[in-house]
């Protein structure tokens, strides 16, 4: 049953959840005593499995903390998982959709029930702030509702074509593909694996499901609810692991499919070892972005300033869809600016299990690393108009913290302009003529998201019609370029953003896990 506590979204992030907090002033430390640290095993054919080397994962919070103990899976335990989806599948599809329909609603409905539970564990293992956990849980609930919806709207995509005889019928259907991996990433490490193993489930494929590494804690609670929930055995199997459990797993020829969300380089990785291999299979991948935002003279300022950091320095700026560069009306530029750097001089940093915290450490010493290198650049190639510095006493010596950080005066094809670096880091680029700041926000390989801030017509229209992103924004006070929705907004990536064309939380992303069929019957 629902709770009757104020659904919160990534749209209304902003408003007053007080109730919301009470729980979680209660619920984080029962969370934190009582799930971490555990030993967290595979889940293969319904059973508990400790295959492979056991590797703790330090919560990035404060490092100190161990998240718990988990085993990294090799080839031998990826053999088992796929043998275990494979012998469940036939099942799992001779259910028939209704059926499947009915079972992905009750883990649903089990999410639901346990969603405060999973923010926290989720805010405690990414370093993700209250609302943006809770926001993260509450798509996830809806993800799996609406994938249920679609395949009912569409009758099980089972549809009567046309005759060529009187006594001649055809049907075209839809149907299961097989086995799908389904390979998750750490930043939304409950929202994105919902959304592709319940697209999978409710088209009729079994699942390998392999959290990151940095998010096995809330990839096991997760299996663990779709258990509570009935889930046949074998249906969803848990295989964690580090990067060579990834690779056997896309790798494994019992594999009939691949679902992934994650860096563009691994993902056109996947694409490349599937080519080579005996026959084609779908490939359904997410890969990052490179998101611009354009303001313009006619913008609300205000309402840009805002909008801009929401996306900029939302995660610590690890989104797809984080705002990354922002190109600005030169007429506007400096007052622009102004308020920018006054907004993110007050955000507060710290540890994201405290109310007022918007933004946490980073996930761990690589993108520190990255962060640093960053800087360093900017630094030499343009100027910092804030932050810049790893924040360091007390729980900032503990974990990758670092200031949300604004640079302008880089030239626009320098490197941080053009490629994605999944951090609260943020460049400004003055402009002159709309179009040509659009055309160059355009020119890089990625088009996931993009967002305007302008009250002109013509200016919107301009945006509208030219932008090469898969997801448009304008005039949004809660994220320039964040905070897609199901069924509200699609989240499809263009050019190196992805692969497929069709995006997920929106109507064409479910039957990409399924492959046509044409049933003719000859009746005398």
């Amino acid at each position: 049953m629902s709770s009757p506590l104020p659904r919160v979204t990534y749209a209304n992030i902003r408003a007053d959840f007080s109730a919301v907090h009470d729980l979680l002033d209660d619920l984080i430390p029962a969370v934190r005593a009582g799930a971490l640290g555990r030993e967290r095993l595979h889940l293969i054919g319904g059973e508990p499995v400790a295959d492979g080397p056991v590797y703790e994962a330090p919560c990035p919070i404060d490092t100190r903390i161990a998240l718990g103990r988990f085993h990294a899976g090799d080839a031998a335990t990826v053999d088992r998982a796929v043998a275990a989806a494979r012998a469940a599948h036939p099942g799992w599809k001779a259910l028939g959709w209704p059926a499947r329909v009915a079972r992905v609603r009750a883990l649903a409905d089990a999410l639901d029930a346990r969603k405060h539970e999973l923010a926290a564990a989720c805010l405690l293992e990414v370093g993700k702030s209250r609302m943006e956990a809770v926001g993260e849980a509450e798509e996830a609930v809806d993800l799996a509702r609406y994938y249920c919806d679609e395949m009912e709207a569409n009758a099980g995509f089972v549809r009567p074509m046309q005759r060529a005889f009187a006594n001649e019928e055809t049907t075209d259907r839809l149907c299961p593909v097989g086995v799908f991996a389904v390979i998750a990433p750490f930043n939304f490490p409950l929202a994105l694996s919902v959304n592709m193993i319940s697209a999978a489930l409710v088209a009729g494929n079994s699942v390998v499901y392999k959290p990151s590494e940095a998010a096995g804690l809330t990839g096991a609670l997760l299996v663990e609810v779709a258990q509570q929930a009935g889930l046949p055995p074998g249906v969803l199997n848990l295989v964690t692991g580090q990067a060579a459990t990834g690779a056997a797993l896309a790798g494994h020829p019992g594999i009939d499919g691949i679902a992934f969300t994650g860096s563009h380089a691994v993902g056109m990785g996947i694409l490349r070892a599937v080519a080579a291999g005996p026959h084609n299979r779908p490939v359904i991948a997410e890969m990052g972005g490179k998101n611009p935002t354009y303001v313009t003279r006619s913008a609300d300022l205000d309402i840009a300033a805002e909008g801009v950091m929401r996306s900029a320095f939302g995660l610590q700026g690890q989104k797809c869809s984080a705002g990354s560069k922002v190109y600005v009306a030169a007429e506007v530029h400096d007052d622009f600016l102004a308020r920018l750097v006054e907004r993110a001089a007050a955000i507060r940093i710290g540890d994201p299990a405290e109310r007022d915290v918007f933004m946490g450490p980073v996930i761990g010493p690589k993108a520190l690393a990255r962060f640093t290198a960053a800087c360093d650049e900017a630094r030499r190639d343009g100027r910092i108009m804030h932050g810049g510095d790893r924040l360091s006493g007390g729980l900032f010596d503990h974990g990758a913290y670092v200031e949300p950080t604004i640079v302008a005066g880089l030239a626009a094809d320098h490197r941080l302009n053009r490629e994605e670096l999944f951090l609260p880091f943020l460049t400004v680029l003055p402009f002159d003529d709309l179009a040509g700041a659009i055309a160059d926000g355009n020119s890089v390989a990625y088009g996931l998201t993009a967002g305007i801030y302008a009250r002109d017509e013509a200016e919107l229209d301009r945006f509208l019609d030219t932008a090469e992103a898969g997801v448009l924004y304008a005039n949004r006070a809660s994220g320039a370029t964040t905070g897609a929705w199901p069924g509200i907004q699609t989240f499809c990536g263009w050019k190196g953003s992805g692969v497929s064309s069709k995006g997920g939380l929106g109507p064409y992303y479910l039957p990409q896990f399924m492959r046509e069929q044409s049933l003719t019957i000859w009746r005398a």
